[in-house]
């Protein structure tokens, strides 16, 4: 009776384990992501271990006159000719228990930079919070994953 009862409750241990335990891996945000909006494509990447995104796909990826759009928001004016593909979105993102933090988003629509992390609700799908100052004051974004 103890013996069973013994198996029983290592069985209900494992099984609790196992699944309170459902926390993301550090790379399951690694792929390419498309944006709430629907206009562009994120790849996010990995190096060291810091996460990174940058801009891969836009669905408009040209101005009126053909050319490539550029940056045109950005604070730096070295960087207002550059082209956006390709541009650094996701900088600086450390795994720390769940959730993808310390790192900054850029929005090229406003030429900003703000405060942000990241958590991945399922595996198709990622909630992005940018922030300035407190996480409160911001918005949140949700990304579903393209591959």
């Amino acid at each position: 009776m103890v013996k069973k009862f013994c198996s029983s409750l290592l069985g209900c241990l494992f099984f609790i384990i196992t699944f309170a335990s459902d926390k993301p891996k550090a790379d399951d945000i690694l792929g390419i992501w498309l944006n709430a909006n629907g206009m562009g494509q994120i790849q996010i990447y990995k190096e060291g271990n810091k996460y990174f995104g940058k801009l891969y796909w836009l669905k408009e990826p040209n101005g009126p006159k053909g050319n490539p759009k550029l940056d045109a928001n950005n604070p730096d004016p070295a960087l207002k000719s550059k082209p956006l593909l390709g541009t650094v979105l996701l900088r600086d993102f450390v795994y720390d228990d769940g959730e993808w933090n310390g790192g900054r988003i850029y929005d090229p629509q406003n030429g900003k930079d703000y405060k942000c992390y990241i958590k991945l609700k399922d595996g198709k799908t990622l909630s992005l919070r940018g922030y300035i100052g407190i996480s409160l004051l911001g918005r949140t974004e949700v990304w579903s994953r393209v591959r």
